[in-house]
């Protein structure tokens, strides 16, 4: 999958390509399934050329699911046949090369564990860098998201209470993973509060409630986003740039073998349907996550 030209969902294309190979300290696999992730649609729209410019045409994915079939010098402790998901470059492909991977857990598809390697690596940053702590409350503004089911599972792990905001249709989702839960909408400052003090805040979906994250935290350095990027107006800060995938990988791993952590797949789509999918991703609303089948 690639596109040429920056734009809507129309602009990406299956088309054949050349197959990567694995270079020193990589992996190739065979793609069985690939998230789908914010990042990748915002990529296909350009929105990061100012930060991090790209050379199109372009492929596009960077989480993946697979079969190990090429294994580059210097690797060891995975071999040829393994299961394994991690992250990689252009993963909407029949095969991609890993630079972060992990042993899939047993019982785990390749649907979902495509699911996984990106939403946890960015949970894990973000709770970090808020700061919140055991005992305290962190508060999740677009919860029901990939990114935002990893975060209340980890706080539950990690004895934190969480207050989420996400649509009606969501709020038992929210309830299921340990949350508090309420809707977005007029007076949501005030069903918050009702809810209980907040320490901390997380602001996943973008959707213009910096402001009231700062009034809520009282502390704008306690408010972190990873999607609105009018947060230095408001002192917030700005999550972007990728924390150890490795160290994410085996977390995911730990808290799956424990039975703490499942990211729902919500719909999974063929390969030759990704427009589909980012159109459906950048609707929000999601519950879970979206991947691609190979």
């Amino acid at each position: 999958m690639s596109f040429a030209e920056f734009g809507g969902p129309d602009v990406l294309h299956l088309l054949d390509a050349e197959e990567p190979h694995a270079g020193p300290g990589r992996i190739r696999v065979a793609v069985r399934a690939a998230g789908v992730n914010p990042f990748d649609w915002r990529l296909r729209e350009g929105q990061f050329q100012g930060t991090r410019p790209i050379d199109l045409p372009s492929g596009l994915g960077i989480d993946a699911a697979g079969v190990v079939d090429e294994v580059g010098e210097g690797v060891e402790g995975v071999g040829i046949g393994d299961h394994v998901f991690g992250e990689g470059s252009s993963t909407y492909a029949e095969f991609a090369v890993l630079s972060a991977w992990a042993r899939m857990p047993e019982g785990l598809t390749f649907e979902e564990a495509a699911g996984y390697p990106s939403v946890m690596e960015t949970a894990l940053r973000v709770i970090g860098e808020t700061g919140v702590r055991t005992g305290q409350t962190l508060l999740v503004s677009g919860a029901s998201g990939g990114v935002g089911s990893a975060v209340l599972q980890i706080a539950r792990d990690r004895g934190i209470t969480v207050i989420g905001t996400a649509g009606a249709a969501n709020q038992d989702y929210l309830r299921d993973l340990g949350a508090r839960a309420t809707t977005y909408g007029a007076g949501w400052v005030e069903r918050v509060r009702r809810l209980g003090r907040v320490d901390a805040a997380l602001d996943l979906a973008g959707s213009g409630v910096l402001r009231e994250l700062v009034e809520l935290t009282g502390d704008p350095r306690k408010v972190v986003t990873i999607a609105d990027p009018g947060a230095r107006e408001f002192g917030v800060r700005f999550s972007g740039v990728a924390g150890s995938v490795p160290d994410a990988l085996a977390e995911t791993v730990r808290l799956l073998t424990l039975g703490r952590l499942r990211i729902p797949v919500e719909k999974s789509y063929p390969l030759a349907e990704a427009a589909a999918a980012h159109t459906d991703s950048q609707t929000g609303h999601t519950r879970g996550r979206r991947v691609l089948v190979v």
